[in-house]
């Protein structure tokens, strides 16, 4: 799917979801804030969102870490008039960036003027990348060395009822969501990590997997 493509289906999806979606999503995607705790930054760094949707994750994590610099990208012009909207409201700016990118690839330095990040996330945006191992592969090459990448999205729902799982499953196709089994696999064996440690968690009976990968290093 092009960039152009994949933008288009996701304004369609989120043209009138994104007045509701915070309300809504509070309720299934779990994890978010183990997230945001996980980032642990010191004072004035830089941390960057793949796929920042309406900004919520931004917006917390601004309130956490009053001192660090964020940065959103989001291939959906209709969510990031959402994201703009709230940060502007929340008092963010100019502490808090925006773009419109594809999460596979994109300049951050032509956007923000900066290179590379001390953290770099993904909160629930992998299952619905095409190609999400190049947008993996590309956030990794966005974190410094001395950095870490964070990913929070679905698992498998292994000690789920299976009705629970089916449930949800067809709820996320509605949405273009498509969890990847072998996420922690392919992590695992990526030759990109350059020998960058990874730690996992399954969270809420294997709801959702929370992923780090490589060692951060606070000032």
């Amino acid at each position: 799917m092009t960039t152009s493509d994949h933008g288009v289906l996701m304004d369609d999806v989120y043209r009138y979801q994104r007045h509701i979606y915070d309300a809504s999503r509070k309720f299934y995607l779990l994890g978010r804030d183990r997230l945001i705790d996980a980032l642990d930054p010191s004072d004035d760094i830089h941390i960057l969102e793949i796929g920042c949707g309406t900004g919520r994750n931004l917006i917390q994590t601004a309130a956490a870490y009053p001192s660090v610099h964020l940065y959103g990208v989001d291939i959906s012009r209709a969510m990031l008039d959402t994201a703009n909207q709230q940060i502007t409201r929340a008092g963010l700016r100019p502490r808090v960036q925006l773009a419109q990118a594809d999460a596979r690839d994109f300049d951050p330095e032509s956007l923000f003027g900066q290179a590379r990040f001390d953290r770099v996330f993904f909160s629930f945006s992998l299952s619905m990348i095409p190609e999400w191992q190049r947008a993996l592969q590309h956030g990794l090459r966005l974190t410094k060395d001395t950095g870490s990448l964070h990913v929070v999205d679905f698992g498998q729902q292994r000690r789920l009822p299976r009705w629970a799982k089916t449930c949800l499953w067809v709820w996320l196709r509605w949405f273009h969501v498509h969890p990847d089994p072998r996420l922690i696999d392919i992590i695992e064996s990526d030759a990109s990590l350059d020998h960058r440690p990874v730690q996992v968690q399954s969270l809420y009976r294997d709801y959702t997997w929370l992923i780090q990968i490589g060692v951060k290093q606070n000032a």
